[in-house]
């Protein structure tokens, strides 16, 4: 009795730390004693900047998925970790600038304050009252709110003093543009096998052997994979679901833009942020010094630039009506716009389309019995999964339900009938012997379920059975050698003055080509020869089935002075500064977070959490 009398004490003692700690916490969650959930340094990380970041993390993930986001969904995407990680960094930055001394005087605090709008009374003045009242709403005292000025200020001036001194990186840029602004002009020519001297011979015995030998791949089959499969698709019960025709009239009125279309415009807009010069670039349109395209040209744009495609009048703006009453061809303008002013051609009129509820009936009714029929598989596609998962064979799904049997060999690049679906593809590629069926849904709202019955490996096809076929492709490569052959003879006595007709080829020219340029007809590597080649340089290129010979006749470098080029080289200059800079400060914010001495309170931390569930 006396020992347990003894130990009463001991036993109140620790009650009563219990019941102090749930004053301060909350027995189910926070209090308005608990106001940190952690440090860095000697800077607090209150509740209120953790509950703040985590609901615009929240925010985010909603905009991200274009819908509502659970806190429980969001935690599991990590947002609590992506809140934490950025107030540890900034409480690190102010615990920094503490340490160096790095801060605002009052004044610039006082500025601050008086510049807030929030602050203003009704005489458009600082107001006290006003002040105070906006930062209790916020949860704020005054000392709390003008001490944040000073931390945010110092961040700043921390962040500027380390990526302050990043140098511009002209010379990169004006390298890389220079670079890619380079220019090519060229003459090339196509030789084909109607410009051989002579017939190919056909294959001998070896000829056939000795190429079968050397590209096993082109005769080895494919792994192909046995598969049964149970599957249903609206399209398959889409016949037995009974659409009602005021179904039919309410989804025709829904969608009734895409049956009624307005009269619309092909309209090409040039935009100008300087009025002056949108009216100088129409003027030299009507007196005939310039045409729309070397306008467009000027301004280092292309037709597809300036394109806005069809239009309707209110798309147009000011320009509507002018644009709308104007013949095809007709260049109008300026008008103001959003950037400035635009010029604008109109190019073609597109007439007033009107489908009758008579004529879409039928398309739209297709449209909603497959959605209800991929609602009514929806709702039996629990009965499937417990089948599957009562053991049922894919043959006893199929006899107590819908389903249909299939089977299918099925290889990589297959897309027939099941196949077109993706998933179906997927699965099939990852099914092993042995696993069991598994319901999987398909993108039209049908289901299925597979079996993979037997593996065949890729297999070389005996040279008897594949014979022909390595026939023809061994002539064709003999002709194709030939052709290439033939180019390179014809290549050899071409000089920087040779005029290829004398050679009987018809020759293309291209001017002013630059790294990105495309010239149809051309192989992959065109470019890249082009760009590796001299003046006056003829080369051979292979196309498979013909050859083409390349002659670069001149290079051109950039306008080193062209406002283009100018424009390039200093937005270059800059984006890739600010991207050093940026480099820069996440490693000395890295390394500021890893030397500093961080705190987290978990327990106060899944407070948060049970509150904002």
């Amino acid at each position: 009795m006396a020992d347990k009398k003894g130990k009463r004490p001991f036993l109140w003692i620790i009650v009563g730390l219990i019941f102090v700690g749930l004053l301060g916490f909350g027995g189910t969650g926070l209090t308005g004693n608990v106001r940190t959930i952690g440090s860095v340094g000697d800077k607090d990380i209150t509740v209120a900047s953790y509950q703040q970041a985590l609901q615009q993390q929240l925010r985010a993930l909603q905009a991200q998925f274009g819908s509502p986001v659970s806190f429980q969904q969001a935690l599991q995407l990590g947002v609590d970790q992506t809140a934490q990680s950025q107030l540890i960094l900034g409480r690190a930055l102010d615990h920094e600038a503490t340490e160096l001394g790095v801060s605002i005087g009052d004044e610039r605090v006082r500025d601050e304050i008086l510049n807030e709008p929030s602050f203003r009374g009704g005489s458009g003045n600082f107001n006290r009252e006003s002040y105070r009242a906006a930062l209790q709403q916020a949860g704020l005292n005054e000392n709390e709110y003008e001490n944040g000025i000073r931390e945010d200020s110092s961040r700043a001036l921390l962040q500027g003093a380390v990526v302050g001194g990043v140098p511009t990186v002209d010379i990169f840029a004006d390298t890389v543009v220079k670079y890619m602004g380079e220019q090519r002009s060229i003459t090339w020519a196509t030789v084909t096998a109607d410009m051989l001297t002579g017939p190919v011979p056909g294959a001998t015995e070896a000829d056939v052997q000795a190429y079968y030998d050397a590209n096993p791949d082109n005769f080895t089959t494919s792994e192909t994979r046995e598969i049964t499969f149970a599957w249903i698709t609206p399209s398959m019960i889409r016949d037995t679901v009974e659409v009602s025709d005021s179904d039919v009239e309410a989804l025709y009125n829904e969608r009734i833009e895409e049956f009624v279309i307005p009269e619309r415009r092909l309209v090409e807009r040039l935009a100008y942020v300087d009025e002056a010069k949108a009216q100088e670039a129409k003027a030299r349109l009507d007196s005939g010094d310039a045409t729309f395209e070397q306008l467009v040209e000027e301004r280092g744009l292309s037709l597809s630039d300036v394109d806005l495609g069809d239009v309707d009048r209110d798309t147009l703006g000011e320009a509507g009506d002018t644009v709308f009453n104007a013949q095809p061809g007709d260049v109008l303008g300026p008008f103001p716009n959003t950037i400035g002013s635009a010029i604008y051609r109109m190019n073609a009129v597109l007439a007033a389309q009107e489908t009758p509820l008579e004529e879409a009936a039928q398309q739209l009714r297709d449209e909603l019995a497959n959605t209800l029929a991929a609602r009514q598989i929806n709702q039996n596609a629990e009965q499937y999964i417990d089948l599957l998962a009562g053991g049922a064979t894919l043959e006893t799904l199929v006899e107590q339900t819908g389903l249909e049997l299939g089977t299918i060999s099925w290889e990589e690049g297959s897309t027939d009938d099941i196949a077109a679906y993706e998933r179906f593809r997927a699965a099939a590629a990852g099914v092993s012997e042995g696993d069991f069926p598994e319901l999987v849904e398909l993108a039209d709202g049908g289901v299925f379920a597979l079996r993979l019955d037997g593996i065949t490996p890729p297999t070389l096809q005996p040279l008897d059975d594949v014979r022909d076929e390595v026939g023809r492709q061994w002539q064709e490569q003999a002709r194709q050698d030939a052709i290439i052959a033939r180019a390179e003879e014809i290549a050899a006595d071409i000089t920087a003055e040779t005029d290829f007709t004398t050679l009987e080829l018809e020759p293309l020219v291209e001017a002013n080509l630059d790294r990105r340029s495309f010239v149809e007809g051309t192989p992959p590597d065109f470019n890249e020869t082009m760009f590796d080649m001299v003046v006056g340089e003829a080369r051979v290129l292979d196309t498979v089935d013909r050859a083409i010979i390349l002659r670069v006749d001149s290079i051109a470098p950039p306008d080193p002075e062209g406002e283009q080029t100018v424009a390039q080289i200093q937005s270059l200059s800059e984006s890739t500064s600010a991207g050093i800079a940026q480099d820069i400060f996440a490693a000395y914010a890295d390394i500021l977070v890893q030397n500093a001495d961080v705190n987290i309170n978990q327990a106060t931390v899944n407070a948060v959490h049970a509150q904002l569930q």
